[in-house]
């Protein structure tokens, strides 16, 4: 099964606009990511919605962030990501009115419920500035190489 991976691209993007002096173009946000422009553009667009990046066009625009990174948490990213499904298993459905079915699938949804609580929940704690000041600290421990610029 693929995992989705989209949150943590938009918070490895954004971390690395929080970085940058200046606007950065599509095209090298993704490069950095290893994917096309379009898929940054589209991504972006988004949180340009809920304002927390902003766009310029013509020469020397790009993208950059327009939010604090100490009030922003991955939660609200994630929101601003439309919600995506945040557990990939699901309840099979196949026998309707089937009782075994049925006591499988509630003591599953009360599972996923908790389970979901929980990760949004952390996911509200943990703000952009906190990221950022985790890698800071790695950045000191560990500085960057040619070899391995991000």
């Amino acid at each position: 099964m693929k995992r989705d991976s989209k949150l943590s691209g938009v918070l490895h993007v954004l971390l690395h606009m929080a970085e940058s002096p200046g606007p950065m173009t599509s095209d090298t946000l993704a490069a950095m990511m290893q994917t096309n422009p379009v898929v940054i553009r589209r991504i972006l667009a988004g949180l340009r919605e809920q304002g927390l990046v902003q766009s310029e066009k013509g020469h020397g625009g790009g993208w950059q962030l327009s939010c604090d990174l100490a009030r922003v948490t991955l939660r609200d990213i994630y929101e601003a990501l439309g919600a995506p499904t945040i557990l990939a298993l699901g309840n099979r459905t196949e026998a309707p009115g089937c009782l075994v079915e049925e006591a499988v699938n509630a003591a599953m949804d009360d599972a996923f419920r908790a389970a979901e609580a929980l990760l949004l929940a952390r996911l509200g704690e943990v703000t952009l500035a906190r990221l950022s000041a985790d890698f800071h600290r790695r950045l000191r421990e560990r500085p960057l190489c040619p070899a391995n610029p991000h």
